[in-house]
């Protein structure tokens, strides 16, 4: 494994001078990318490793053996976690904003408090701190064993982090951590904080660009695509699809009945019996209570039993009334119409599907047409029903 990173950084090290700038670029991209999209714990991730890496190539480039350099490259090896580990309890505020410009003095506090420390035991030096209180394999790496295992212990946390949530900034922080202890286990090869943190600051990027992508085409309320998203695919279809237009029937009614986040769970259910649907579906919200289905190189009656079957499904399914007490003031109206009902019990939900094929006209905006006037023929003929 040693030899495979020895020749891998010998390839980067012919572009010493790119690598010394790259991360430094591509960690104030990141900064600047995330206002936008609301992101800025990512943001401060960025600049933490912006930070490490300044101090990295202006005061880490001395041997360890030195009392001065090892102190540094200690107090850095341990804040740098310790901080990263912080972002999950911050609050997401933009960067640039009284937030923000509170966090970067704290910041600034903890490099005037590592300065303070760094002179302190300059002038009075403790030649035997490194090895009296922290174990190093010096065959092995110079990162003592105890930092060792606080990078594996932030690092499992990160970890489980993004297997249960899978947020941006979980992403943001395991990949800071996973790099940066890649940097400081092995921080005697030469170019390894450069060849680390430009990856680092690429991934961040891509990570964002990801997120940019969710933001333009996917649903916050069901995860699945949007009509951007839809509209995106329907200009790259072929001559042979069929469109399902589904909608929640009676759902205005619903919300004034049971409340609009209760409606919401309608929705969520909705769109995940949706993404069970056999034959290669593709589903999307289309707006409100309606979504669409798009079945590619199919034509409407191989796609009619895929949809028959969801349709009984949703309506065989008992929804289980949650309660719902952080429920903002409702209007009047609603509240009359609810009277003193609890969400407590189940209720069922049926959808009106309308389907049409490419054949005769191929065009999707004369596609979606005929399948609204489907739709319009489902909801006419009394509901829960699939009409073409």
């Amino acid at each position: 494994m040693l030899l495979s990173l020895e020749s891998v950084l010998a390839v980067f090290a012919r572009y010493q001078d790119l690598l010394l700038v790259l991360p430094y670029l591509l960690f104030g991209i990141v900064i600047l990318l995330s206002q936008p999209f609301n992101q800025s714990k990512t943001a401060l991730t960025a600049m933490m490793m912006m930070i490490a890496f300044y101090i990295i190539q202006n005061y880490l480039q001395s041997p360890l053996s030195e009392p001065q350099t090892r102190l540094i490259y200690l107090l850095l090896a341990t804040l740098l976690p310790l901080n990263l580990l912080q972002v999950h309890i911050l609050p997401e505020r933009r960067l640039f904003s009284r937030f923000g410009t509170g966090y970067v003095l704290f910041l600034c506090a903890q490099l005037g408090w590592g300065a303070l420390v760094v002179s302190h035991f300059a002038e009075h030096p403790l030649p035997q701190l490194w090895e009296n209180y922290f174990y190093t394999l010096k065959s092995l790496s110079p990162l003592p064993l105890l930092l060792i295992l606080l990078y594996l212990g932030t690092s499992l946390a990160c970890g489980s982090a993004v297997l249960k949530r899978n947020l941006s900034h979980d992403q943001s922080v395991f990949t800071c951590l996973l790099f940066a202890g890649i940097t400081f286990v092995t921080f005697q090869q030469a170019y390894i904080s450069a060849v680390a943190f430009s990856l680092t600051g690429l991934i961040l990027l891509l990570n964002l660009i990801s997120c940019s992508h969710e933001l333009a085409y996917i649903d916050p309320l069901t995860g699945i695509p949007g009509r951007r998203a839809l509209e995106t695919e329907l200009k790259h279809l072929g001559r042979n699809y069929t469109l399902a237009m589904v909608d929640v029937d009676h759902f205005k009614a619903f919300n004034d009945t049971y409340g609009h986040k209760t409606g919401d769970d309608v929705l969520k259910l909705v769109a995940r019996k949706m993404q069970q649907v056999k034959g290669s579906a593709e589903v999307y919200r289309y707006g409100g209570e309606e979504f669409t289905i798009l079945f590619k190189g199919k034509d409407k009656q191989a796609c009619i039993p895929h949809l028959e079957a969801l349709r009984e499904s949703i309506a065989d399914y008992e929804m289980t009334l949650r309660q719902h007490d952080t429920r903002p003031r409702e209007d009047q109206q609603g509240r009359k119409k609810r009277g003193k009902k609890t969400n407590q019990g189940t209720v069922q939900v049926t959808v009106s599907i309308g389907v049409a094929d490419s054949f005769p006209d191929t065009h999707p905006t004369a596609v979606m047409k005929a399948a609204d006037e489907a739709l319009y023929q489902a909801k006419k003929a009394g509901r829960n029903q699939t009409c073409s």
